[in-house]
């Protein structure tokens, strides 16, 4: 494997491992029956919007000085609109309302619908090795999600469950259509404009709702969960995904969400909310065994090359 794919590899390991722990800490943090002392989702999606541009305009301001074309920085609004905003906003929307057992069940679908996106935006075939791989995949990650302990109160929503497979198809909108014009750029040019057209957004569209949170009564377990949710699973992770996009195909790159379920699960294992059993090494075997498969199915321009 040559360096770029391994640094890649290295950026989406980063990046969904703390995803991974990103729906259970945001459940935790969001206002509900169960924590009455908590925020609501568009609050929340207003600290991960300005914190985060903040952060990599700051990043920035210490890197060589980038470019960015005018018909380019219309493209990277459209990419917020798709990969941040109603990704993003729609998801913690969503996870308000049902619970983090079918936000983990539907992101499943994300590879299954970047491997279709990828063929009409990109061109990339669908393989027996890349659907075997997806499908492998996604069974493992379903079956690591069935066989896991789940908590009180994690009741499910019709209404939030849609709100995330929107959120999904928004993800896999964004990983295909606009790829061409992430690798353009470093990531930290790429997600300081689209971190800033979400973090004006945000406020905009939730400014009532942020006015309205009463910060003297957060606690600090709270305001501790609202730091992990910008910094590390907005900043950092949003910081890797380009250098994966880069590197790396669409396909191969939305393969990562199946990570997730499986860092989840070993979190409660190790805290000691759950036990591991034969069930859940055979589904976190089939999850890293696709993403290997899909790994190794050729690309358009391989195919293209042995013709």
């Amino acid at each position: 494997m040559d360096s770029g794919k391994l640094k890649g590899h290295a950026a989406l390991w980063v990046a969904n491992i703390v995803w991974g722990l990103n729906a259970p800490i945001c459940k935790s943090v969001l206002v509900s029956t169960a924590n009455p002392g908590g925020v609501s989702p568009f609050a929340l999606s207003v600290y991960r919007m300005v914190g985060a541009c903040l952060l990599f305009w700051t990043v920035s301001l210490f890197m060589p000085r980038e470019r960015v074309a005018p018909r380019d920085i219309l493209l990277l609004l459209f990419a917020s609109v798709f990969g941040i905003q109603f990704n993003q906003m729609l998801f913690l929307w969503g996870l308000s309302l049902t619970s983090p057992i079918d936000s983990s069940i539907i992101a499943t679908i994300v590879p299954v619908l970047t491997m279709i996106l990828a063929m009409f935006f990109l061109r990339e075939p669908i393989t027996w090795l890349k659907s075997g791989g997806v499908a492998l995949g996604c069974f493992g990650a379903l079956l690591l999600v069935g066989v896991s302990q789940h908590g009180a109160g994690q009741a499910s929503s019709v209404s939030g469950d849609f709100l995330c497979i929107v959120s999904a198809v928004s993800y896999a909108v964004y990983l295909t259509a606009f790829r061409n014009t992430i690798v353009k750029y470093s990531p930290v040019t790429v997600m300081k404009w689209m971190f800033f057209f979400a973090a004006v957004v945000s406020v905009a569209v939730y400014f009532r709702p942020l006015i309205e949170v009463d910060y003297a009564a957060l606690s600090s377990r709270t305001w501790g969960g609202i730091g992990y949710v910008v910094v590390c699973s907005t900043f950092v992770s949003y910081l890797m995904v380009p250098v994966g996009q880069r590197y790396l195909r669409p396909t191969v790159v939305s393969m990562y969400n199946y990570v997730q379920p499986v860092v989840a699960v070993f979190f409660t294992v190790v805290v000691g909310l759950d036990s591991f059993g034969l069930a859940k090494g055979a589904a976190a075997l089939c999850v890293f065994v696709g993403v290997w498969l899909v790994t190794r199915s050729k690309s358009r321009a391989q195919l293209d090359a042995e013709r």
